[in-house]
């Protein structure tokens, strides 16, 4: 049964929630349910042995909460927590679907809910009964896609009363990760073209954005005829040194990657993400300082931009919380929410509780 979506009635109670998986966005999280002032931590799953068996205020940096990590699922069944925050590398259906039919909510930073209707069926079929049989809601979130590709966008078109094209830039500096292994096999900076790994990219993002902004548009009363993604690279013009290393004159220094939600033969939506270690490049790319570029061309143009304004030595520390907030912040609403997946267009705006916590 679905409680009220208010944000003052959905503060009269505490949550009791479950962290699954410690990786960056996981970790970040962890802390942020354990800082919150309407959330109890009530349980960890993690997947490594050495993890297990240790305090979840060990593991993300805070005093002992008594919580301990767990790799049992079981042991997380039995706590019949409100919400679990799912942020696994990979989605393992059974384990998710055994969460649902148990009671218990989801939110998850994974992309693969964002759009039902884009979801493979026989998934989405087994998902939606799994709710159904427990009670329970999912939702997907984070920063991009979620905040940038739906939150953003939506409130950006509530001002419209004709949209002719909404594009949004996203722009990551990596110079300053120092991070090799990511840096030059993963992402293929410093090397040479791979068309192989490119088009990998360009799957991975299609697949990742493209149901994020189908939503949009079918909640303002629009359609995608198609979708189209595309990849490019731009080389170095000059060696030069980053955190991970060095980068060799006309070897790989940026990566565009471009996603568009088609009508009429023309984009309507479209998410465009530059990655990038050096400005020196063979081409006149416009790239900018992390953040987001959001363009409206409608009969109320706009042109926002929104910057992250984290010192390069604090990136690391403070970028997960993009991703992982938002998700945190979600997990009264979903509560709340009635069974199955749910989306951004069904969800109330998300409204953070920011006030202090107070001794339990």
């Amino acid at each position: 049964m679905s409680e009220p979506s208010d944000p003052l009635q959905l503060r009269t109670r505490d949550y009791r929630v479950v962290q699954w998986a410690t990786g960056n966005i996981g970790t970040r999280s962890l802390r942020a349910v354990i800082e919150h002032p309407g959330l109890s931590l009530a349980g960890l799953y993690v997947y490594s042995d050495a993890k297990a068996g240790r305090d979840a205020g060990e593991l993300c940096g805070l005093p002992p909460t008594g919580v301990k990590a767990t790799r049992s699922i079981e042991d997380i069944l039995a706590l019949a927590a409100d919400c679990v925050l799912y942020m696994p590398q990979r989605i393992d259906v059974d384990d998710l679907c055994r969460l649902l039919e148990s009671g218990t909510n989801v939110v998850t930073t994974r992309t693969e809910f964002h759009l039902p209707a884009r979801m493979d069926p026989a998934l989405r079929q087994r998902i939606e009964d799994a709710c159904q049989r427990g009670g329970s809601s999912i939702h997907s979130t984070g920063s991009s896609p979620g905040f940038i590709t739906e939150a953003v966008p939506l409130a950006l078109l509530s001002i419209q009363r004709r949209l002719d094209c909404l594009r949004i830039s996203e722009y990551a500096d990596c110079s300053s990760r120092d991070s090799p292994e990511m840096i030059f096999q993963i992402m293929g900076f410093g090397q040479a073209p791979n068309p192989q790994a490119e088009a990998g990219r360009v799957h991975h993002l299609r697949e990742a954005f493209g149901p994020s902004m189908q939503l949009v548009a079918e909640a303002v009363g629009l359609s995608f005829d198609g979708l189209e993604a595309s990849g490019e690279v731009a080389f170095a013009r000059r060696t030069t040194t980053i955190a991970a290393g060095v980068i060799e004159a006309g070897t790989v220094g940026a990566l565009r990657t471009t996603v568009c939600g088609m009508h009429r033969g023309k984009p309507l939506l479209s998410f465009s993400a530059n990655w990038f270690v050096t400005r020196d490049l063979d081409k006149d790319w416009e790239l900018r300082g992390d953040g987001w570029r959001v363009e409206v061309d409608g009969d109320a143009p706009l042109d926002m931009h929104l910057h992250f304004t984290v010192a390069p030595e604090h990136k690391a520390a403070t970028t997960p919380g993009y991703t992982a907030h938002r998700a945190v912040n979600a997990v009264p609403y979903v509560c709340a929410a009635a069974a199955g997946i749910r989306t951004s267009a069904e969800m109330p705006q998300i409204i953070a509780d920011l006030r202090e916590r107070t001794a339990r």
